[in-house]
């Protein structure tokens, strides 16, 4: 997919791949607004990396930063 990851977003997926989160978490934790990371998720969920699972709830599906082509 043509998503252009910028450096927020591997530090979300980092934070993701510890668990389901929520985004005023998150935002805390990486000390960024909470609608910026809001903002990121909805960009990340469009590519299929990450899923709102109800309430506000996100969890990592397919961590792009794993992905190889050496699938033959």
């Amino acid at each position: 997919m043509g998503f252009d990851r910028k450096a927020i977003d591997n530090k979300i997926l980092d934070v993701l791949s510890d668990g389901r989160n929520v985004p005023s978490n998150i935002a805390d934790e990486l000390e960024v607004s909470r609608q910026y990371i809001q903002q990121r998720l909805q960009l990340l969920e469009a590519a299929d990396y990450v899923e709102n699972i109800g309430r506000g709830v996100y969890e990592l599906v397919d961590d792009p930063r794993t992905d190889t082509d050496d699938r033959s």
